[in-house]
């Protein structure tokens, strides 16, 4: 059987001290706040591509339940090791959801920059909406359509950012309803300047 290569077995011990990083997820988890209502008592999400659990523990104060998904052993390791920290319930999944079917449903899906990790992103759009509960939300962010230098090295990526026309146009064709999506954050690097957005929906 063939072993998944962990691109953040290095990086997953010092993703969280990159101030930069830390501010973009802020930004995110703002805007997916500002966008979407959760119940504290009954919303289950599930965090795709979730990583150390930035966003999961920017999110958590506001749901009742969160399912992590993400498919590095390592970013998991650190994420398990906050895991009485958070302000929900967790259960964490270390998986390829790509390849792996979830009988579980969720009532929202979030996501920050996971999305370019994705070879078949429409193919990922459907498998969000079989697993939302009707009314379900998805709030998705990921890079602007860039030019190849926002990574540095070999890290698994399918995509140079998004076309926004485009990855919207993939969520309605899936059927997601009041689809919106807007720039909410700009990663910042010695380099250059990297728009992010988020892509917001609704199952019906």
């Amino acid at each position: 059987m063939k072993t998944q290569k962990d691109y953040f077995s290095e990086k997953s011990k010092v993703y969280e001290k990159e101030p930069a990083r830390v501010d973009n997820v802020t930004n995110i988890a703002d805007a997916i706040l500002n966008k979407l209502s959760y119940d504290k008592t009954t919303t289950h999400l599930m965090d795709f591509g979730s990583g150390t659990g930035l966003l999961t523990s920017k999110i958590a104060p506001h749901v009742k339940k969160i399912t992590t998904v993400d498919i590095s052993p390592s970013m998991n390791e650190q994420l398990r090791a906050k895991q009485d920290t958070l302000a929900c319930e967790l259960a964490m999944l270390e998986l390829d959801l790509v390849t792996h079917e979830l009988d579980d449903t969720f009532d929202g899906i979030i996501s920050s920059m996971t999305i370019h990790h994705v070879e078949d992103t429409l193919a990922l759009f459907h498998k969000f909406y079989r697993m939302l509960n009707s009314g379900g939300t998805i709030a998705l962010a990921d890079l602007d359509k860039e030019d190849g230098t926002f990574h540095t090295e070999d890290m698994g990526v399918f995509h140079f950012g998004f076309d926004q026309e485009a990855f919207a146009a993939l969520a309605k064709k899936t059927g997601f309803e009041d689809v919106t999506i807007e720039i909410v954050s700009i990663a910042k690097k010695p380099y250059g300047e990297y728009p992010i957005f988020l892509l917001t929906g609704r199952k019906p």
